[in-house]
């Protein structure tokens, strides 16, 4: 598998809705970011929108790209099809192979038959500038729905971006999501989490940790990807809390640390 860095690695220091830097990070930054980690892959997710980037700027990131030896993924959180387009033409000048989208609860309303209809034409778009859709297993989108998606579709242009803990949200167990998708898998979202109890017994808290510190049962989880493409990306995020903003870099250095001693043993 072919290590790399998802732009949410660097939440706080890119920004999200209100809480935005004095100076965000940008996409040349997330860049140089990989190049000092060793990593070979950078996926640009909804939280750096590259459309907002010149086209001179796409040609600029490719060819800095190039010369470090990284590959570059793209992400998005809608479906509609004016977006896709647009970012299917981004994903050629920047020779990109996946487009990662993010069903959630709004797309879980959508009659599934619908939902495959809407895809049918963006994804022959898609094959025809050589690029996966990959649909990431977001927070209310429940992963029997997933599958039955991909059933209908029945198109390799189409597959899973596994993310290894979203779908808690969506009432799922990781090893239930897990089971389920991998065999759709074609690109591959890491984390670690822990939970919590609450001092008083009133429930708990399902909170990030980095790499290796919590409960996701790594080892088991890339058994289960074993079948996958050996040059699959797998793209290291994590949940750090905003109250815990200012270690955001010294938590990407043992997620990244850990990913390495753990993806260099399978």
């Amino acid at each position: 598998m072919k290590l790399g860095l998802g732009s949410y690695a660097f939440r706080w220091s890119i920004g999200i809705k209100d809480r935005i830097p004095v100076k965000p990070m940008t996409a040349f930054d997330v860049l140089d970011e990989a190049d000092n980690y060793g990593l070979g892959v950078v996926q640009y997710a909804d939280n750096m929108p590259l459309d907002q980037l010149s086209e001179s700027e796409h040609y600029r990131l490719f060819e800095q790209a190039q010369e470090k030896g990284i590959a570059l993924e793209l992400g998005t959180q809608s479906f509609h099809a004016e977006e896709i387009d647009r970012y299917l033409i981004i994903g050629k000048r920047l020779n990109t192979k996946i487009l990662r989208v993010a069903l959630d609860a709004a797309d879980a309303l959508v009659p599934v038959a619908d939902l495959v209809e809407q895809m049918r034409p963006l994804l022959e778009t898609a094959r025809q500038a050589n690029i996966r859709i990959a649909i990431e297993n977001h927070f209310n989108f429940p992963s029997p729905r997933m599958v039955e998606l991909l059933e209908a579709v029945n198109d390799e242009t189409l597959g899973v971006c596994l993310d290894v803990a979203n779908s808690i949200c969506a009432g799922e167990w990781p090893e239930e999501t897990i089971r389920l998708l991998a065999p759709y898998t074609i690109n591959f979202h890491l984390k670690d989490y822990v939970i919590i109890p609450d001092n008083y017994g009133v429930g708990f808290d399902i909170s990030g940790v980095p790499l290796g510190q919590g409960r996701a049962p790594i080892p088991w989880i890339l058994d289960q990807l074993a079948h996958c493409d050996p040059d699959m990306s797998v793209l290291l995020e994590h949940w750090l809390p905003y109250n815990l903003a200012a270690q955001e870099r010294e938590w990407l250095d043992q997620t990244v640390a850990a990913a390495k001693q753990i993806l260099g043993g399978q």
